[in-house]
């Protein structure tokens, strides 16, 4: 009944366009009652994406019996549930694409819906980053990475009208996510802050050597230029 609604629907949005068309013109279509269609859809909006909800909980399945030794590989392993939903149905994805990029709502819709999958996978990499340092900024930036990936690959397949391989540039793209975020996380270089002179106001830092040295002057704001001046001047000097 679920793609009997879902069928329905499209055929009207291509006929009519969404906004011209209603839950009554849709139900009327497949041959049933407004009773069944809010049995499986909440909004005219949810048929549109009927099959997130069955693929949402397919990743978070995935996602709870994978080992912890390669965490990255497994969240772009899971993002690869989402694309083989696409490429099920290539004829339906596209005819999606298109409607959403028509129809400003869906969009928005739309991108609700990816960040729920991108909350999935941030979700599963807390469970294996969140005790190290940074491993909450950690776990989202790789979902977001992993996210980002896949959509470009995903989107370049459906505006070729699902034509060749989806699979080729969504693996190329996750391949690169695995090459960056793979390796073990490195401690955080250690960042001092030069210490302000009560009097001035001014701190300066050297690096380097020779003709190379690097001065660094960092001043209070509302300090008088003079003052500045005279800072670098003796920093130079000491040099």
């Amino acid at each position: 009944m679920r793609e009997v609604l879902a069928q329905a629907a499209f055929q009207l949005f291509l006929e009519r366009g969404f906004e011209r068309t209603t839950v009554d013109d849709i139900v009327a279509r497949a041959g049933v009652g407004r009773r069944s269609f809010f049995r499986y859809f909440p909004s005219k909006e949810d048929v549109v994406f009927p099959d997130h909800e069955r693929c949402l909980a397919e990743m978070t399945e995935f996602l709870a019996a994978v080992g912890d030794e390669d965490p990255v590989g497994a969240v772009c392993d899971a993002a690869r549930i989402v694309l083989r939903m696409y490429a099920a149905d290539p004829e339906f994805s596209v005819q999606r694409y298109r409607l959403t990029r028509e129809v400003p709502g869906l969009r928005t819709y739309e991108l609700s819906v990816v960040r729920r999958y991108e909350q999935t996978l941030a979700g599963h990499l807390r469970g294996r980053f969140g005790a190290d340092r940074d491993g909450e900024l950690r776990a989202e930036v790789i979902a977001a990475s992993v996210v980002a990936a896949h959509n470009n690959g995903l989107r370049l397949w459906l505006r070729s009208g699902g034509a060749g391989d989806p699979e080729a540039a969504v693996d190329h793209a996750l391949d690169l996510v695995r090459g960056v975020w793979g390796r073990p996380a490195g401690p955080s270089p250690a960042r001092e802050k030069p210490a302000l002179p009560a009097a001035t106001g001014l701190s300066g830092a050297t690096a380097g050597s020779g003709d190379d040295e690097v001065i660094v002057m960092v001043a209070a704001k509302g300090t008088p230029m003079w003052r500045v001046v005279q800072q670098i001047e003796a920093a130079v000097g000491e040099g």
